[in-house]
């Protein structure tokens, strides 16, 4: 089989789990009292990106029962499972009273961890794995400078996920432009069996979002995240990854000091963009 014809069949099958682990899921969360309110004071499940690792599986089994299953692929499954954890952890036991990585890090200078420090560390950790795991060879100097690059941008990414999801849809809108314009910087040279998989998956999850029934929580926006900053370390040269690494930390600076919903709330196509597919009620 083709390429092209196996992706497409991975988008299938990631579109399938993702849509019958959603019928139970859901109603799992709602029972077992997994609920937040969201933006608009309405109760709805929290953390339901949990279903993003199990569907993911799902498609990589499918690879590997058509002998297409590439053991490069154990990293990145570690990784988006890892993190995923991290994320559910900081979504059911998380307080909101602690915001950001000064606020993160300044506890734990005081002597005290929180949900959200306790998944920057882990996260940081676990980006270090995968960079160390995937970083190219040369030098003691140039092999340790790609090591850090790629651990710094795969944290910084994974963040900046978890930053875009205050909205329905905006995580998975934020994830789809990076990855067009990851895939334009890399010169169309990817990987579309690592890509295809995760795209059935959210596009059958972005109806949920969007109509805000459910929030993917830190467990969801975190797989997105590492996700992006994985194919960045894999797909793109050091020039390319310099620059998207320079562009996370301008970013991070930025919403230290100042709210991304209301600067996109204050620049009109931004705000277009942003309520795209949103019913009125929605926002």
């Amino acid at each position: 089989m083709s390429i092209a014809l196996i992706a497409g069949l991975a988008m299938l099958v990631g579109a399938i789990a993702e849509g019958v682990i959603l019928y139970f899921l859901l109603n799992m969360l709602l029972e077992s009292g997994a609920i937040r309110k969201n933006y608009l004071g309405n109760d709805i499940p929290v953390s339901v990106g949990i279903s993003f690792p199990v569907s993911l599986i799902l498609v990589f089994l499918f690879y590997a029962l058509i002998q297409r299953y590439d053991f490069s692929f154990h990293i990145y499954l570690i990784g988006i499972i890892s993190i995923c954890f991290l994320g559910f952890i900081d979504d059911m036991l998380g307080q909101r009273d602690t915001l950001g990585f000064k606020g993160h890090f300044g506890a734990l200078f005081k002597g005290k961890l929180t949900t959200g420090g306790f998944k920057a560390l882990g996260g940081g950790i676990i980006a270090f794995f995968i960079a160390l795991s995937v970083s190219g060879s040369g030098s003691l100097w140039n092999g340790w400078v790609d090591i850090l690059l790629n651990t710094l941008i795969i944290a910084l990414f994974t963040n900046m996920l978890n930053l875009l999801d205050l909205r329905p849809g905006r995580a998975i809108k934020g994830y789809l432009f990076f990855l067009f314009l990851m895939i334009l910087m890399a010169g169309g040279r990817v990987n579309w069996l690592l890509i295809a998989p995760l795209l059935g998956v959210i596009l059958v999850y972005f109806t949920v979002d969007l109509k805000a029934r459910a929030m993917m929580g830190d467990a969801g926006s975190n797989v997105l995240g590492l996700t992006l900053g994985y194919y960045s370390i894999i797909f793109l040269s050091m020039p390319y990854r310099v620059g998207v690494l320079l562009f996370l930390i301008a970013m991070h600076i930025y919403t230290e000091k100042f709210s991304l919903t209301k600067t996109i709330e204050r620049v009109p196509l931004l705000r277009i963009i942003d309520q795209a597919g949103r019913s009125r009620e929605n926002g």
